[in-house]
């Protein structure tokens, strides 16, 4: 079963347990790992796992969180032998660095006996996980499809710049993909940019090299589209094309708030997500609590209209 929800009913649901006091003594030990804050996104997931570690271990006494944090696949994978067999944890709160190459070295963790939760990038085996907490990617695709193709009256080019090979970027690929479908919108080209400003940047840059005229922009992420922004500028080109990210960066939540007609719109993928998992998570090994399958966070489209509602400007991306 899939249980969806927005991240304010999320909170209300329960999830965000009160202290508690009484529990079983016995010591319970989480290991989270995470990539490294690289870049925006990360930075605030980093961030919200921390406030998670904090908060858990005042209200679950006999509760222990491990976090450790990857630059790469090698570097993750090593981390995850040595959560079991040196931090001997019982439960782990992944979110791998990339599906297909993570998803043996989580399987052992599987198979070792302990409770896995999978958060973002699925795994390519989805059966080794007990939970899946992650933002709603296909919704993803088909919400910045909807808008871009209403903007566009369904016809002009555009250009699409992906993140890194992961089984969430093919779903919202897929889905954006599947909405334009019997349009006239004609997809000039299409490039990974891994979810980095500086990779967003250079493709970008390709593509203002190679095509005279875009009308628009689908950077999927809101690092990339900073990246987009900057080679669209330099290129003196801003006044031809718009450009739609995701995430909910504050930067582009304040564009969007400004009626920046380069940024029209963002789509909410709240780096959240980590402390989410790692609360029902915790909540299900110390209270022993049911769970359901997956917890999926709906994709909000952030408009000048309800922007000022989605924009927290202390907060870390």
């Amino acid at each position: 079963m899939t249980f969806r929800f927005g991240l304010a009913a999320a909170l209300a649901a329960g999830l965000m347990v009160a202290p508690v006091t009484g529990w079983a003594q016995q010591k319970i030990k989480m290991g989270v790992s995470i990539p490294a804050a690289t870049h925006g996104w990360a930075g605030g997931l980093n961030w919200h796992a921390q406030q998670a570690e904090k908060r858990l271990e005042k209200q679950y006494p006999n509760l222990d969180v491990v976090i450790v944090t990857a630059r790469d696949v090698g570097r993750q994978a090593n981390d995850l032998e040595d959560l079991v067999s040196v931090q001997r944890i019982d439960a782990l709160v992944i979110l791998p660095f990339e599906s297909a190459p993570m998803t043996d070295p989580v399987r052992a963790v599987k198979q070792a006996g302990k409770f896995v939760t999978v958060v973002d990038r699925g795994l390519t085996d989805p059966s080794i996980q007990d939970l899946y907490v992650a933002g709603n990617n296909p919704q993803m695709g088909e919400v910045s499809a909807r808008f871009m193709k209403e903007k566009m009256g369904g016809k002009g080019d555009i250009v699409v710049l992906r993140g890194i090979p992961t089984v969430i970027d093919n779903q919202r690929v897929d889905a954006f993909m599947k909405e334009i479908e019997g349009t006239q919108i004609k997809v000039l080209g299409m490039q990974y940019a891994n979810w980095n400003r500086d990779d967003g940047f250079k493709v970008m840059q390709d593509f203002l090299s190679r095509f005279p005229k875009i009308d628009a922009v689908w950077a999927q992420d809101d690092d990339i589209a900073l990246g987009v922004i900057e080679a669209v500028k330099q290129a003196g080109r801003e006044k031809e094309m718009f450009i739609l990210g995701g995430a909910g960066m504050k930067d582009m939540i304040k564009r969007v708030m400004d009626k920046d007609v380069l940024v029209p719109a963002d789509v909410l993928y709240p780096p959240a997500m980590i402390a989410e998992a790692m609360e029902i998570t915790a909540k299900h090994l110390v209270e022993k609590a049911p769970i359901q399958k997956e917890y999926i966070i709906e994709a909000t489209l952030v408009t000048p209209e309800n922007a000022a509602k989605y924009y927290y400007p202390d907060s870390p991306f």
